[in-house]
């Protein structure tokens, strides 16, 4: 058994819908990208495990669960990207649904589950396609206010990792989201019927419905790039400070940090750091040795409205 793991920012921004003023920052996070999906194919993986938010793409206010098991799952078409099954093993699923509800978590589970670019665009871009591995997919709830906290994060992702332990395979976990970000996410108002229909119907958009959100956050992040609201820029000292704590294996940390704080300073969708202490905390579970990790990059890319980065890890 072998345990790796890769966490990555991503902008859907970045996928053609806005390219940076300073082209030197694009070229170089995609060429540190392209690296880390190299080493990741070294570890010849047998499972990968991608712990990713979602954006209201496939869950919804009509029931939001906090996290979520996929034994299949397909993506989505949000951003213009191809949507297609994940090669899902479900007999890996439901044993670690098993193994959860016996260490006393909840998840929910989904036979069809619709993942957005929070799970898709780590696998497109690390590995070139949403089946060329086998993928489990656990989603962290991290965009509806109803989010776990850190710390029940946290613990989900150590059982994940003694879960993993036992499967006797080379495994690596990806940590899909954040950093800071502060992206136009839609806020539940049952008195607005566009927001209803937005964040509490289920409901597949049409790609003219991508098309004007889409839209709307490019226009929202230039506005930002000139300096005007409403989306607040990147923070580089949230970023620094929680890298630092991760990368120290200073975990539980994490456990006393609020949503109100995250709002404040690292943006609505910084939630998204929890899907990357998940996964630190599967990797430091996993194994007797103190994971080692490697930042191998870091830049906020304005136009991408987001803190980037890509950190590898082992134990």
């Amino acid at each position: 058994m072998s345990l790796s793991l890769v966490c990555m920012s991503h902008s859907p921004l970045m996928m053609g819908a806005l390219s940076p003023s300073d082209k030197s920052q694009e070229e170089a996070f995609f060429n540190i990208v392209a690296e880390a999906g190299k080493w990741l194919e070294d570890q010849e993986p047998e499972l990968i495990v991608v712990l990713g938010p979602d954006h209201f793409g496939g869950l919804f206010y009509d029931l939001m669960p906090g996290f979520v098991i996929a034994a299949a799952a397909h993506g989505s078409h949000d951003w213009g990207i191809e949507p297609g099954p994940l090669d899902v093993p479900q007999d890996i699923a439901m044993a670690c649904f098993r193994h959860l509800t016996d260490e006393g978590f909840d998840p929910a589970f989904s036979y069809d589950m619709r993942v957005d670019h929070g799970t898709t665009i780590p696998l497109l871009k690390l590995v070139g396609g949403l089946a060329t591995y086998p993928v489990l997919p656990i989603v962290v709830n991290c965009a509806a206010i109803t989010r776990p906290s850190f710390r029940r994060v946290r613990e989900l992702g150590a059982a994940v990792g003694h879960f993993l332990a036992g499967l006797d395979k080379r495994v690596v976990v990806v940590g899909s989201g954040g950093l800071s970000h502060d992206p136009p996410t839609p806020v539940i108002d049952l008195n607005d019927e566009k927001i209803v229909n937005r964040v509490v119907k289920r409901n597949v958009a049409t790609p003219e419905e991508f098309a004007r959100r889409e839209a709307r956050v490019v226009e929202m992040a230039k506005a930002m790039c000139q300096g005007e609201g409403p989306v607040l820029p990147p923070s580089e000292e949230f970023d620094r400070r929680f890298l630092k704590h991760l990368m120290a294996g200073e975990l539980e940390i994490f456990d006393g940090w609020t949503d109100e704080m995250m709002d404040e300073q690292a943006g609505f969708g910084g939630h998204e750091v929890r899907c990357w202490v998940a996964a630190a905390a599967a990797l430091a579970a996993a194994s007797a040795e103190t994971p080692e990790y490697t930042l191998d990059y870091y830049d906020i890319i304005p136009e991408w409205i987001t803190g980037m980065g890509v950190l590898r890890g082992t134990a």
